[in-house]
Formats: C-alpha cells, sequence, structure tokens
C-alpha cells in the first residue's frame, strides 16, 4: 500500500487514540467529531489496510509503521 493511500493526519489520529486504548466516543470527543464519524472511519481505515478486526487493524498498522509502541518514539 502506497503512503498516500493510508489516509490523512485525521486517519492516523483516529489510529493513535484507538491504539492507546480509547474507545470510539471518547475518540470523537477529543477529535471534535460525531462518533459515527469515527465509526465510518475506522471501517474505512480497516478496509484500506485489508484488515477484517480491530485488533487486526492495529497490527496492520503497527507493522505499516502508522502507528508507535507506547515505549517507542517516532525517531
Amino acid at each position: 500500500m502506497e503512503a498516500a493511500d493510508r489516509g490523512d493526519a485525521r486517519d492516523l489520529d483516529v489510529l493513535r487514540l484507538l491504539y492507546q486504548g480509547l474507545d470510539d466516543a471518547t475518540v470523537a470527543r477529543r477529535l471534535g467529531v460525531s462518533h459515527r464519524t469515527v465509526q465510518r472511519r475506522v471501517q474505512r481505515i480497516m478496509t484500506d489496510l485489508g484488515v477484517s478486526g480491530r485488533f487486526a487493524l492495529g497490527a496492520k498498522a503497527q507493522e505499516l509503521g502508522l502507528i508507535f509502541g507506547m515505549n517507542q518514539s517516532a525517531n
């Protein structure tokens, strides 16, 4: 998957907040969007990355370098 196909900065924000263990409603409040918007983004990201569950989404996102482990730095 090309970098340009990986979504926008808001998608990365959603991924990072989910990776921190937040639920959709909390992610929505943090980002100032609706709960349904977060659900739709998550579903679209899962489709784009070819995964069928949230656990797989986190694993794939980490594998692709879209999120970093809680103890890793972005450097």
